[in-house]
């Protein structure tokens, strides 16, 4: 697909390039090296975040491609080498990567993906990567967050005119469905990941009629099987609410009753007009319609919404979902964990900072999320080196950072231990399954599932332990006193 057929190898920051010519000149462009995407503070104030963007990371790794007129405007325009630029005309990647899989839900600190591959391509992947991991883990974070208030309701995406252009809009989509959507209006994403397109009719109709109850009878002759009419372009309960109901009684005379009907409002007081109109819909034995409302939606408003009994059926959530409303960025970043010396082993890289948060943790890693057994939810996840293994084990010695005077030795006959980081890229090629958007939407339920509710609040959720190895926590204190 490449983003919709489009040559996405410049999609890189300047310096990704500069500093590819100086490992090729330097002689080091083939040392292996190892990145990690992480992020390092949960976006919404929420407890978690849910993973999204590997399809794209994969589908761009795997057709990187400089074409002549990109090496033609790299040789025009900017001071690059002759034979760095010849260096790039066969240009691929040939390394592994490893990540979680989409739909899992993470948290700060960790891994999301990790790079394994000659320094020259690991530096080159960095700004791509991190721009679609970063986009599409933000608006399914925040339509989990989303889906938490509505519980069973249905709930649609409508951001296609609010997104910050087609892609952003494609997918946000995408995006919105794993973290828990139900439909879109974005038509030609549901082409594009075979799921569900969903919507009704705008004010325009309404206007376009002599009378209000035409424009309403017409649209139902036009969809015998779904009609939705929105009832505020005039007044929604002196009008719009008498004129539907009109509609439905009549094809229900008529023994046209449709499978699917209602009405919906975006614009007015929610909770007061909701209330009334059901008890209206009520009043005429209409108990199947449903009541659907749009109009600047978000998690916090729904959640006041549904503390005023409010009776809403489903939800149309657009401009606030798909700009991230709240936390435009999740702040994932990338860094050197890792790095060829000169025996040919993997030497562990830290990045030390004055701000402690910025410090990273180094090494080839995997995390190892432990469950408790009996319910199946998660007790903490812990970082260990990769070459750890603690399937099988009887106990794990683990150091929450925060409090690392502190060590917790977990008796694992409660628990059960699951490695999260798989490989998806290995040698260059893709080595993992492709899932559909709907099923990586089944997953992402089951993942939400193994979260304690204390994680889930929307407001001023429980914090999860990620925990270090023992091994892990050494290593990284002796770098940290060893740069001192």
């Amino acid at each position: 697909m490449i983003f919709i057929n489009r040559n996405l190898t410049l999609l890189t920051d300047f310096y990704e390039l500069t500093m590819m010519q100086g490992y090729f000149k330097n002689k080091s462009a083939n040392k292996s090296a190892v990145f990690d995407i992480y992020y390092r503070k949960n976006p919404f104030g929420n407890g978690y975040v849910v993973v999204a963007g590997l399809e794209q990371v994969i589908d761009y790794v795997l057709n990187i491609k400089f074409s002549k007129e990109d090496i033609d405007f790299l040789r025009d325009n900017f001071d690059f080498e002759d034979e760095f630029l010849e260096y790039l005309r066969d240009f691929r990647f040939t390394g592994d990567i490893y990540a979680l899989k989409e739909g899992t839900v993470a948290f700060p600190n960790e891994p999301l993906l990790t790079v394994k591959a000659p320094i020259i391509q690991a530096q080159f992947l960095e700004s791509a990567i991190l721009n679609i991991i970063n986009h599409q883990t933000l608006i399914a974070t925040k339509a989990a967050r989303i889906k938490q208030v509505t519980g069973d309701d249905g709930i649609s995406e409508f951001g296609l005119r609010r997104a910050q252009g087609p892609d952003a809009a494609i997918f946000g989509t995408r995006a919105s469905i794993i973290g828990g959507f139900d439909s879109t209006s974005n038509v030609l994403a549901a082409k594009k990941f075979n799921i569900p397109a969903s919507g009704t009719h705008s004010h325009s109709w309404i206007m376009s009629f002599e009378s209000e109850y035409e424009a309403f009878y017409e649209y139902a002759r036009c969809f015998k099987n779904n009609i939705i009419l929105l009832l505020d372009t005039y007044d929604v309960l002196k009008s719009g609410l008498p004129n539907a109901i009109r509609v439905f009684k009549n094809l229900i005379a008529e023994n046209k009753k449709p499978k699917k009907f209602g009405v919906r409002i975006d614009s007015g007081d929610f909770a007061y007009l909701t209330k009334e109109i059901r008890e209206e819909l009520d009043r005429e034995n209409l108990y199947e319609a449903q009541i659907i409302v749009s109009n600047d939606l978000d998690e916090n408003l729904i959640l006041h919404l549904k503390n005023q009994g409010a009776k809403i059926n489903a939800w149309g959530i657009g401009t606030k979902l798909v700009t991230g409303d709240g936390n435009p960025s999740l702040g994932g970043v990338y860094k050197m964990v890792a790095m060829e010396n000169k025996t040919g082993g993997l030497e562990p890289k830290i990045k030390i900072s004055e701000n402690p948060e910025k410090i990273s943790t180094p090494g080839f890693k995997q995390i190892f999320r432990i469950y408790n057994k009996d319910s199946g939810k998660i007790k903490m996840d812990l970082l260990a080196l990769h070459d750890e293994n603690f399937l099988g084990s009887e106990n794990i010695c683990v150091i929450n950072e925060n409090i690392s005077w502190r060590k917790i030795n977990l008796d694992l006959k409660n628990y059960f231990v699951k490695p999260m980081l798989e490989k998806i890229i290995e040698n260059g090629r893709r080595v993992s399954e492709i899932f559909s958007v709907c099923d990586i939407k089944k997953y992402c339920n089951e993942q939400k599932e193994t979260l304690w509710d204390e994680y889930k609040r929307i407001i001023n959720p429980e914090i999860m332990f990620v925990c270090l190895s023992e091994k892990l926590f050494n290593l990284k204190q002796k770098l940290l006193n060893k740069s001192y």
